[in-house]
């Protein structure tokens, strides 16, 4: 009494599952579940439970929808005994696949075949519940976890000698550093009498191609002295100084030799050329006017890669930076724009009726001044706002991937398409790859592209999207490839409006007279941008 297999085939014969119990070759249980089909029509009809039988083997089968639970056993089997064990069977797959279809039967494959090995093993049926084989399957390994602690570990331990080695980088390079400036300025200690004698001995002729006694080149004992000898020479020579004299100092030559190691161990170095949204933030001016009134607000979009939004958040913020403290008593006059869907909210300090009614931002004490700062400090938060939405057409930028798998290559072309509501700058998308030995081949891109190695990342930067590029695309090829694999794309860009469009209209001085210059900055960030 063996049972051979069990299988889950389409009534068109189309094998979906399949689970052996005994020693047997690919050949024949391919063989046994083709001629199936073509003997399901002689054997006993109306029946819940039915069967054929060849001269090797029996076949026991149920229809369960539009598929067919089979179990494939010998001739001596008892029948009786594989009735029940397809009963069983027959109760456990819907506990797996509810809609009991083509689609779900292979997403939850190897969860049924857990779950058959505990019902047979050997062939012989094991004498067990529907919910004692669910328990059996979600049972926790003792071993996996324990697996999973040590590899935590060593996940953990690397991480903390990854962190203590690059704390003993930055501390070198700092002694390093400190080295080079108290050499500095050691050479500039020093006396002029030793260098001129060594011009002297050096008898170098001054046919401007050198340093003669008279080109007027050395160093005294004032530190200044340099910039004052230097100032009738032609700005060529302190630029471009003669081939083959003096030190030329620089990290060319250290930074071509890492280059050329990361090279030799296989990593691709490409030209970094996309623009990063930090270095633009760095090299924003400090505020040199007395007031600076800053918008800025934070989109945060998900979308999905089918079409359609899943979350569409704004959150936006007015804050207010004062340098003097003579120009702290005074009031803010806003002007709001036409989005309905936008709700403000005032800081606790200040006057919400005067808001309110006028659109005036004052504190609710008026003898109060707002407080000051430095030039780099944020300011001070004065109003809060945020929208969210689920109208696809509020999205600035929308992104559509579309790979396409082609014998050996993935064919992947990308698009995008931005709204004529703002102009995009420092624009980079981030599309995750498949781990590559290689960078992808790019056919053809509107904009730069960059390969992140370790991350296995490609960037996609455009440095500004206006009028003159609203869509752009970009097609590239890896090797064959789920669709999943790139996915979620990430998207970084800022933009000189906002949503709320709002404007500071003037600032009202309490004590009275003209008032006082002001500078306002408005900045959209894409804080979580995806497609999903």
């Amino acid at each position: 009494m063996v049972v051979l297999a069990a299988s889950i085939t389409s009534k068109s014969g189309k094998v979906l599952l399949s689970r052996q119990f005994v020693d047997m070759s690919r050949i024949r249980i391919e063989g046994l579940l083709a001629a199936f089909p073509k003997l399901v029509g002689t054997g006993p009809t109306g029946k819940q439970h039915t069967y054929v039988e060849t001269e090797n083997v029996r076949y026991v089968y149920q229809p369960i929808e539009a598929l067919y639970l089979l179990l494939v056993t010998n001739k001596q089997s008892n029948i009786l005994e594989d009735l029940d064990t397809l009963r069983l069977l027959s109760k456990i797959v819907p506990e797996y696949c509810a809609s009991l279809d083509e689609e779900d039967i292979e997403s939850e494959a190897f969860e049924l075949i857990f779950a058959f090995d505990e019902v047979i093993s050997l062939g012989h049926k094991e004498n067990v519940t529907v919910t004692q084989v669910k328990q059996y399957c979600e049972m926790e390994s003792q071993e996996e976890k324990l697996h999973k602690m040590v590899m935590q570990s060593k996940i953990n331990e690397t991480k903390d000698v990854m962190k203590r080695k690059a704390s003993e980088i930055d501390k070198s390079k700092v002694e390093k550093s400190r080295g080079d400036r108290g050499g500095l300025k050691a050479l500039q200690s020093m006396g002029s009498g030793i260098l001129e004698s060594s011009f002297k001995d050096m008898s170098i002729s001054n046919n401007g191609s050198g340093f003669g006694n008279n080109s007027g080149f050395g160093l005294g004992n004032d530190p200044d002295s340099l910039s004052i000898k230097t100032k009738g020479r032609t700005p060529s020579s302190a630029v471009a100084p003669s081939k083959g004299l003096g030190m030329q100092l620089g990290k060319t030559q250290r930074t071509n030799q890492f280059l050329e190691s990361l090279i030799a161990e296989g990593e691709v170095i490409l030209e970094d050329t996309h623009p990063k949204a930090a270095s633009s933030k760095l090299a924003a001016p400090l505020p040199t006017d007395p007031i600076t009134l800053t918008v800025e607000e934070k989109l945060n979009v998900k979308l999905k890669r089918d079409g359609g939004l899943s979350n569409f958040d704004v959150q936006g913020t007015l804050s207010l930076q004062i340098l003097n403290q003579g120009d702290g008593s005074i009031q803010v006059q806003i002007e709001s724009g036409s989005n309905p869907g936008i709700l403000y909210k005032t800081h606790p300090n200040i006057n919400k009726d005067l808001f309110s009614n006028e659109n005036i931002l004052g504190l609710k004490d008026p003898n109060r001044p707002f407080p000051t700062g430095q030039a780099s400090d944020a300011g001070v938060g004065l109003l809060k706002w945020r929208m969210q939405s689920v109208d696809e057409s509020m999205v600035p930028l929308t992104i559509n991937c579309w790979p396409s798998v082609s014998g050996n290559e993935t064919y992947v072309s990308i698009e995008y398409e931005a709204s004529s509501t703002f102009d995009l700058r420092n624009v980079v998308i981030s599309v995750p790859l498949p781990a590559l030995r290689e960078a992808p081949n790019v056919r053809q891109i509107d904009g730069e592209w960059r390969y992140d190695s370790r991350n296995s990342v490609l960037e996609w930067s455009i440095l500004l999207i206006d009028n003159s590029n609203r869509s752009g695309s970009m097609e590239f090829v890896v090797p064959p490839a789920d669709s999943s694999a790139f996915f979620p794309i990430s998207v970084q860009f800022s933009a000189g409006s906002t949503f709320s469009d709002l404007k500071v209209v003037n600032i009202l001085p309490l004590g009275g007279g003209s008032p006082p210059k002001f500078t306002q900055r408005t900045h959209l960030i894409a804080e979580s941008y995806q497609v999903v």
